[in-house]
């Protein structure tokens, strides 16, 4: 059987064009992955629009996806814990594995990583992909391939909320409620975080919070403070996770955690920070700190979407065909106050390759 392997390739500022491309030969420890889903992603958005983000500049033409999942087809020599026809979820980030990073468990702050969709590697955005078994995590029966591509932004909520130690009975504020921010409050409510108030000012996205979980939603346009040391009775919130990471949401985040409480910087809206109180974060003995990724976590995060510990179809907004991936782009794109994530679904193909 002959098969094609075709890629959508992003040849100039917001232009998309699928060219066919070689299915790429496995390695012996690799597989290959004939593609199910792939989300769009803000960063993904970001150098489809703008080129680049900070020093990772895109040569063009470049393949553009890093949340994805899809279904073995074929397997190497030596893998050995995956077979034809299994159903896995791709961990973008391929790292060296022999640096001090690596080596002290940090593998996500790797300099020689290899991750989908930063420049100057390509990603994911094709039929057929070849995949280090070790990056590959089988999905449970219970779970699609839809889900398996939301893995990779759920683990950094994960991550965000195990850095944050949030535990049974806290409260924790959410600053963001796009994809990050609520697949964020997803992990905050399955560690036992008692109040979960979430700010955004996109009401769609304060609505989605609502209805997937989130105890109260405060629009930042108004006095949030206020509205936050209300809903506390003055004491403010036991844990922020700021997935924006704009100067004034990190000021925000000094304002209303309350002494001796921890702050964390997920997302990065600006390359520098101004205008922060050290007065408030002496005074306040307050823990601040920041992630990067995530290690260590498809796991974990796998076991919460399949125990239903998180709704994660209910932050799809649109599904789109492969066919259609130009449209995803410029939907999420020209309309960001009526998206929250945008998906790509494949037709559903599990023959085998090079039998």
């Amino acid at each position: 059987m002959s098969i094609k392997n075709r890629a959508f390739f992003l040849t100039a500022s917001k232009q998309l064009e699928m060219r066919e491309i070689p299915i790429p030969k496995i390695g012996p420890k690799e597989v290959l992955v004939r593609m199910g889903a792939i989300g769009v992603c803000g960063s993904d958005v970001h150098y489809y629009s703008h080129g680049r983000i900070g020093d990772f500049v895109v040569e063009y033409p470049f393949i553009l996806g890093h949340e994805c999942a899809g279904t073995v087809v074929e397997t190497g020599a030596e893998v050995t814990k995956l077979h034809v026809g299994d159903r896995v979820a791709l961990e973008p980030g391929i790292s060296c594995g022999t640096c001090e990073m690596c080596r002290t468990g940090h593998y996500n702050l790797c300099p020689d990583v290899i991750f989908l969709a930063t420049p100057p590697y390509n990603g994911c955005l094709m039929e057929y992909i070849a995949y280090p078994e070790n990056y590959a995590f089988k999905l449970p029966d219970n779970m699609t391939l839809e889900q398996g591509a939301l893995v990779e932004p759920m683990a950094i909520g994960v991550n965000a909320v195990l850095t944050g130690k949030v535990k049974a009975g806290d409260s924790v504020l959410i600053i963001g409620a796009g994809c990050i921010g609520l697949v964020t409050m997803f992990a905050a409510k399955s560690s036992g975080a008692s109040t979960i108030i979430v700010s955004d000012i996109i009401k769609l996205r304060l609505d989605t919070a609502l209805k997937l979980g989130a105890s109260h939603t405060v629009d930042s346009r108004g006095d949030i403070v206020s509205e936050v040391m209300k809903i506390t009775n003055g004491r403010g919130v036991d844990v922020v996770l700021d997935c924006a990471g704009f100067s004034s949401t990190v000021k925000l985040s000094m304002q209303l955690v309350r002494p001796n409480g921890r702050v964390v910087i997920v997302g990065m809206g600006e390359d520098q920070l101004n205008d922060i109180p050290l007065g408030l974060l002496s005074t306040k003995e307050v823990e601040i700190t920041s992630i990067f990724r995530y290690k260590n976590l498809y796991p974990t995060t796998i076991s919460l979407i399949a125990g239903g510990l998180a709704d994660i179809n209910g932050i799809v907004t649109k599904r789109f065909t492969f066919e259609q991936t130009a449209e995803a782009y410029s939907s999420a794109y020209e309309n960001p106050s009526e998206t929250v994530k945008n998906i790509i679904i494949f037709e559903k193909a599990e023959e085998k390759v090079g039998a």
